[in-house]
């Protein structure tokens, strides 16, 4: 169905290819994950499928892509609409219409489908992706999760013999991702659709996967089946993680097959407590009294309580459209409250009210779209202008960011990057200013994991230092490893708050992968565990 015959991408003024000499084909009605570290070519390698690149994104394709026997240098992505249908990371930068009814039914109008089958289309798709309650909802209304089944949805109306998605599941829930993995597996098994994929939280979807194609930087393309790639694979899910660590061949890849192999290993863990991630706090720098916040006649915060202490890493959980990012707008003055309190530090005013210059002292915020942040026409002037409008030594920014994710060059534009790059540099001008009170919304969306590794080294170093950070994240993972307490929100409430290795486990939603294995040992991570081997090995 795709065939890739020495396929090579190279963007002008750009050292080197994004891809080299790529070859390899994809059958139909399968589903291939596509991983590797973040900026090694995923995204690219997908958009030369969709005919993006090189048509639209620029750049120089050498060799031959070809989508059900249609070469895609001599055919333009419109030319493609009826095979390959394409959901990228950003599904607002997409849309077309304003309601969610309207935005499915685009692509069918475009390709002339007559109105009954439009019709008989759309209601499927609002049942498949769980939509109906919104399907007369505005498009910039939704929760960046809502938008993203939206998205999907667009396309999965028109029929395409092709799906590419650019991480599909980065914006969702646990649940909402299992819903659309769901659905993608169904159209594969039962409709002989092709899909094609990357996403960095492996740990979801590499047990849905039929092949894997790994891509890395310093070696060709690695197309084999799950556990091969994952037996090599520089990235890979915790669960893989974990087998590495126990010993087992073949590696698991689902919490199924873990928990089948894992009886040796919970008799010699049986006893012994894992490192509990732990903090004592300091001064109160954030106080929010009985918040109410409305979108119109609906509240989306009701009655909100919570304190964000010194020296505190807070994960903030919950399902989409459970108001996690309208608490972060909130804190930042984004929004005004319609009743209650937010009161920061030792800023003389509510948030709403205050001066930007004075209130970047107190709260920054790296928002799920990066680029809300970005203006500069360079990475170097990105960062210079970040030393400057927080008065910082010049090269604090630029020393963030390669130490975030080293790599990126200081003369591409901010727009050039990868998703998780624009965040990396995003995160870096926030904390250049180093505020109080540090507010990330979904801050591993497009970090593979040596990326998420150096982050959360970087915030708990940031913890340390005094500064209270709440990040709002799908990611069970992160909050497991990093957080030292969990706030799940639930419809515009408070439902849980604790500590996060009680709070995590108590919920299978929320739960990450090697509590799941291990249950009901009280373990949450691999790097516990590996820690707690080679102490028993000494």
């Amino acid at each position: 169905m795709i065939t890739f015959d020495q396929v090579s991408v190279r963007y002008q003024d750009a050292a080197a290819p994004v891809l080299r000499e790529v070859s390899l084909s994809v059958p139909e009605g399968e589903l291939c994950l596509v991983v590797g570290p973040s900026g090694v070519g995923k995204s690219t390698l997908l958009g030369t499928v969709s005919g993006l690149v090189p048509h639209f994104t620029g750049g120089v394709l050498t060799g031959r892509v070809t989508v059900a026997g249609r070469d895609t240098r001599e055919h333009r992505p419109r030319e493609l609409a009826d095979v390959v249908g394409t959901v990228g990371q950003d599904p607002l930068a997409h849309f077309v219409t304003d309601t969610v009814e309207d935005e499915l039914a685009y692509g069918m109008e475009s390709l002339g489908l007559a109105p009954e089958v439009m019709r008989r289309r759309v209601e499927e798709t609002l049942d498949l992706l769980g939509l109906a309650e919104l399907r007369d909802r505005p498009l910039t209304a939704l929760s960046g999760g809502q938008q993203q089944r939206v998205a999907i949805g667009s396309v999965l109306t028109s029929h395409p013999r092709v799906l590419v998605l650019d991480e599909p599941t980065s914006a969702l829930d646990p649940g909402a991702a299992e819903e659309v993995l769901a659905v993608l597996q169904r159209l594969v098994h039962d409709l002989g659709t092709t899909v094609l994929l990357t996403e960095h939280r492996l740990e979801r979807v590499v047990q849905y996967a039929d092949q894997v194609l790994l891509l890395s930087p310093d070696s060709p393309p690695l197309l084999d089946d799950p556990a091969a790639v994952m037996a090599v694979s520089p990235v890979h899910p915790p669960v893989v993680g974990l087998g590495r660590a126990a010993g087992w061949s073949p590696l698991p890849l689902t919490v199924r097959d873990a928990r089948r192999k894992a009886a040796p290993l919970r008799a010699a863990l049986d006893g012994r407590t894992p490192p509990a991630a732990s903090a004592t706090p300091g001064p109160t720098l954030a106080e929010v009294g009985r918040l109410v916040v409305r979108r119109g006649p609906n509240p989306v915060l009701r009655g909100v309580q919570l304190s964000l202490s010194a020296g505190e890493i807070t994960a903030l959980m919950g399902r989409n459209g459970a108001g996690k990012s309208t608490l972060l707008a909130t804190l930042t003055g984004l929004h005004r409250p319609d009743s209650g309190t937010v009161r920061l530090g030792e800023l003389a005013t509510a948030p709403h009210k205050a001066k930007p210059r004075e209130l970047i002292r107190h709260v920054g915020l790296v928002p799920q779209d990066p680029r809300d942040l970005l203006y500069a026409e360079t990475v170097a002037a990105e960062c210079a202008g970040a030393d400057a409008d927080s008065g910082a030594e010049p090269g604090s920014c630029r020393a963030l960011v390669a130490r975030l994710l080293p790599g990126i060059d200081d003369a591409l534009h901010p727009r050039d990057l990868s998703e998780g790059q624009r965040l990396t540099l995003a995160l870096a001008v926030v904390l250049t200013a180093r505020p109080p009170l540090l507010l990330l919304d979904e801050p591993t969306r497009g970090l593979d994991y040596a990326a998420k590794a150096r982050l959360v080294t970087v915030l708990r170093e940031l913890a340390a230092d005094g500064h209270a950070v709440l990040l709002a994240t799908h990611d069970v993972e992160l909050a497991a490893e990093l957080a030292h307490r969990t706030v799940i929100l639930a419809d515009g409430e408070i439902v849980a708050d604790g500590p996060s290795a009680e709070i995590v486990v108590s919920s299978p939603a929320f739960a990450p992968q090697v509590a799941k294995v291990l249950a009901p040992l009280p373990w949450l991570t691999v790097p516990q565990v590996t820690a707690a081997l080679a102490e028993s090995a000494s």
